[in-house]
């Protein structure tokens, strides 16, 4: 059975990757705070509802712009997540699992997504889109055995510390079925009493 998992690893950026990484960081914020003020404001301007594709198209257009042409200095596919992850703020919303999405801010943990055709994974290396040389990981416990990455998550929390976190699919196997089976009681007296004795 494949199922999706997330491991996540402490990386250390060189102080060019550092700038990229920032570069990119602050242009997942802006794009999730200009689409989030185009939403609310179709909405309460103009009754209308903005979903992703609509706030996609207008990036495109925001992107030709002369004053924000400096989001073409970033790769595209963080961007467009951002665009994704206001998607779901919204639906968490609508769904009343969620409160109304607010603005990010630069002094908070800052992350950028980036999709399986925004990187190169090789031979336990990741390089992200428009760096030359792979993130130094600290790889703690490796990659299950013939995973690749569906998608990495780079955060840098208020510590200024740098984490990674790769979606993979792995195989699981299922449980072996037990021919006997134990109960449990929690008590006062006693801590646990087990049914077999």
């Amino acid at each position: 059975m494949q199922q999706k998992k997330a491991y996540k690893y402490r990386f250390y950026p060189s102080e060019e990757q550092k700038r990229i990484l920032a570069q990119t960081f602050g242009c997942c914020r802006y794009v999730y705070n200009w689409a989030l003020r185009q939403r609310t404001d179709a909405y309460y301007q103009r009754g209308e509802r903005l979903y992703y594709e609509g706030t996609a198209q207008h990036l495109v257009l925001l992107k030709k712009q002369e004053e924000t042409a400096w989001l073409n200095d970033v790769s595209s596919v963080p961007l467009q997540q951002a665009l994704r992850n206001l998607d779901k703020a919204f639906r968490n919303f609508f769904d009343g699992q969620a409160n109304y999405p607010t603005f990010k801010k630069k002094r908070n943990q800052q992350s950028a997504i980036y999709a399986s055709n925004a990187f190169i994974w090789k031979s336990q290396a990741l390089t992200l889109a428009k760096m030359d040389a792979p993130l130094y990981i600290r790889w703690h416990h490796p990659l299950p055995d013939g995973c690749k990455p569906s998608s990495v998550t780079i955060t840098k929390d208020e510590a200024e510390r740098y984490f990674v976190s790769i979606l993979v699919e792995e195989d699981i196997k299922p449980l072996e079925v037990t021919p006997t089976t134990v109960g449990l009681d929690l008590g006062l007296k006693s801590m646990v009493i087990t049914s077999d004795g």
